[in-house]
């Protein structure tokens, strides 16, 4: 009897598990078609995106470490974004933008706006 009730305890964790792993995945697609850039393990990502005039991207830092959004060319720069801070800009012209993190310059990502 024992056993059995181990046996049970032990599928419905596992399924459990199985259910919140799947459920993470699909919190990343549905990021990345709402324009949405993670900033996590001092990486943007997805690294490079492409969008429309007039689309707003959202940044969210899900580091233990601040970043920052910059602009190489001036447009914007967001403030220290500690642990789930996020930062929403709007690219009205198309064109290339190049992004970094003002704290870690290796950190970057390139917005293509068409």
């Amino acid at each position: 009897m024992l056993t059995t009730a181990l046996r049970r305890a032990f599928f419905l964790s596992l399924g459990v598990g199985m259910l919140m792993a799947a459920s993470a995945d699909f919190s990343v697609v549905q990021a990345q078609e709402t324009n949405a850039v993670v900033l996590k393990n001092f990486m943007f990502s997805p690294m490079s995106l492409t969008i429309k005039a007039g689309s707003t991207v959202t940044w969210k830092n899900l580091d233990g470490e601040p970043h920052t959004v910059v602009n190489d060319s001036g447009l914007f720069r967001s403030s220290a974004l500690d642990q789930n801070d996020t930062y929403k800009y709007t690219f009205d012209k198309p064109g290339v933008y190049k992004i970094f993190c003002g704290i870690h310059p290796n950190m970057k990502e390139t917005i293509t706006v068409q």
